[in-house]
């Protein structure tokens, strides 16, 4: 049955056929149970983000909604995350309105690139990123939320610096400074979370009993839930206290209830008081200003945002997922999110891991979270005063922990030395001058050693002989390309092989070359020539047709080339001469040329 106009717009109204009353209680449960952890998340993403906390819950509603109507993975769950939290605080800290007003600009131009990027089917450029270079990002980008988070954990009062190493140096210096209340609420929230999250590895037999499954529900539960657990245990520790007139911890304060007004991004603001260049006077900035402040952020998030997205969605939805959908969804997401507020989101993997362990069936479980979200602005929001800051950060360390992925550096070490360089400059860098930059350095030199790969090629160079006894000096790249920047290596090689060898044919073989670009066909022109002076001849062995349309057209008529090891083995005897009369003797092929019992090469170039 094909699809609907309706489903031709809106892909995610195909989820609604044959939508049963089971998937409707499923994608509730779910919906619930992502709620109950984006809540206390969302409050700590935007305490993380620089801003007032009831912004990371305007952030966490729009985009279950989108991705429901557009998305095709049912497990991946939209809102605020970590690192885009990070990434937003670099441009919140002037104070007073500005912040939130760049946060939600930001938002808004990410979701404008990522469409953009849709449409000009761009999703491909995140393959740029490697591995290595994400698990540095991430991994850097985690110690620094955790330091960033130390202050609050702490109790401790007053700025904590701008950078990884100024964080920690700062909380070192002021850790006489520390709240003994918050500093244990903090470090035992830590502790609690944890040994909560081992619950859900607690594994039920199929064949157990009742009461042993619903144990098992339970604590598969309580593992899920435990966020908002500890905030909501914490909450009720703090308002004792305050019934009793006591203030031992540092609380969050007031969250402003109520739904967010639906208006348009904000395309100008004003630096509060020391936020000007002069430092003591407001000053209006304009919507370039505002984009000259976020900078590289607009296509960095943007990115970021993406790679996030669309691993979680081959994670969970396997080969079948459509980047381009997802991107789609993704932009519309924060597109829509700016004109409720938001700041920047993206797919959150832990959030989409407990839908999925949830037993969600549709993208829908979404709106129920979305729903609850909602409830939770509209009545819950004069208790969140109570939350202790220290267990919100506690709520961010016990997850930003498992972001680093130290367990990749053993295989990298034991199989590819190379690239650990990449992943060790994005770690390093990021730490030192910011996770933009870092990023982009670990980029770099990535590219730089496939750069290098395409300029120095492995080539065996190796000395052979015909079963006649006609030696001759054979070439093999052992790389499918062969392009511009690898010509001199190429006739560098050869060059060297003949002062080793002697005066002898040189055999091209090119059966593994399946690219070959006409300056790399120019270059294998000027090394005929050179071998021409010294009466060698050059052999081309084995062409797909189009190198050899392209050799044709480079090297006319002076090209000689082979297809097979019968060919080759009569060209390099009537090459050769056979007696004194300087006539040459053709022969029988005994045995193919290349065969497993000759030589072994003799040396593999590769400059390292």
């Amino acid at each position: 049955m094909g699809l609907s106009r309706v489903e031709r717009v809106i892909p995610g109204t195909r989820w609604l056929r044959g939508y049963t009353g089971q998937f409707v209680v499923a994608d509730l449960i779910a919906g619930i149970t992502v709620g109950l952890t984006v809540l206390p998340q969302g409050l700590a993403y935007a305490t993380l983000a620089g801003l007032e906390p009831q912004y990371g819950l305007y952030s966490a509603f729009v985009g279950g909604v989108v991705y429901a109507l557009l998305g095709g993975c049912r497990e991946v769950t939209i809102g605020p995350t970590a690192l885009l939290s990070l990434m937003t605080s670099r441009h919140t800290g002037y104070g007073g309105a500005s912040g939130p007003q760049l946060a939600i600009l930001l938002c808004f131009l990410s979701g404008v690139v990522e469409l953009l990027m849709a449409v000009l089917r761009l999703g491909a450029l995140v393959d740029l990123i490697s591995l290595p270079v994400t698990v540095g990002f991430t991994s850097a980008t985690a110690l620094i939320i955790g330091a960033s988070q130390l202050k609050a954990l702490l109790g401790i009062r007053g700025g904590s610096g701008s950078g990884f190493a100024s964080t920690v140096r700062t909380v070192v210096e002021k850790l006489p400074e520390a709240r003994i209340a918050d500093s244990i609420l903090g470090v035992v929230s830590i502790a609690i979370l944890l040994a909560m999250r081992k619950l859900k590895d607690i594994k039920t037999p199929s064949e157990a009993t009742r009461g042993r499954k619903t144990l098992g529900f339970v604590c598969w539960l309580i593992a899920t839930a435990r966020n908002a657990l500890v905030v909501l245990v914490t909450s009720f520790v703090a308002f004792y206290y305050d019934q009793r007139g006591e203030r031992p911890f540092i609380l969050t304060g007031t969250v402003k209830s109520g739904i967010p007004d639906f208006q348009l991004p904000p395309f100008s603001t004003v630096l509060p008081t020391g936020g000007g260049p002069n430092g003591t006077e407001p000053v209006p900035v304009g919507f370039v200003g505002m984009i000259e402040e976020l900078g590289a952020s607009i296509a960095l998030v943007p990115i970021i945002a993406v790679l996030g997205n669309v691993a979680i969605s081959k994670a969970f939805g396997g080969s079948g997922i459509n980047p381009t959908r997802e991107l789609v969804a993704l932009s519309l997401s924060n597109i829509c999110g700016s004109f409720f507020s938001s700041f920047p989101v993206t797919g959150s993997f832990s959030r989409s891991a407990v839908n999925h362990a949830s037993g969600v069936k549709t993208p829908i479980g979404g709106i129920y979270t979305g729903a609850l979200v909602l409830l939770a602005l509209g009545v819950l929001t004069p208790y969140f005063q109570y939350i202790p800051k220290a267990a919100l950060s506690a709520v961010i360390i016990s997850a930003v922990i498992f972001m680093i992925e130290y367990e990749v550096i053993r295989p990298l070490w034991r199989c590819s030395k190379r690239e650990l360089i990449p992943g060790a400059v994005t770690f390093v860098l990021s730490l030192i001058i910011g996770v933009e930059l870092g990023l982009l350095a670990g980029v770099l030199t990535d590219l730089a050693f496939v750069v290098y790969r395409t300029a120095r090629p492995l080539l065996t160079v190796s000395v052979a002989d015909t079963a006649l006894g006609t030696q001759y000096i054979l070439i093999r790249p052992n790389h499918s390309l062969l392009y511009f920047p690898a010509v001199e290596w190429v006739r560098n090689a050869t060059s060297k092989a003949i002062k080793q060898h002697g005066n002898i044919p040189v055999v091209f073989d090119c059966r593994l070359v399946n690219e070959f670009d006409y300056t790399a066909a120019t270059g294998l022109q000027m090394l005929q020539k050179e071998l021409e002076k010294k009466k060698i001849p050059l052999i081309v062995y084995g062409s797909t047709n189009e190198v050899r349309k392209l050799l044709q057209e480079t090297l006319k008529s002076s090209l000689i080339e082979v297809t097979n090891d019968d060919e080759l083995e009569v060209l390099l005897q009537e090459l050769s001469p056979a007696d004194g009369a300087g006539k040459h003797e053709l022969r029988e092929v005994v045995t193919p040329l290349l065969s497993p019992d000759r030589a072994p090469p003799i040396a593999e170039l590769e400059d390292s």
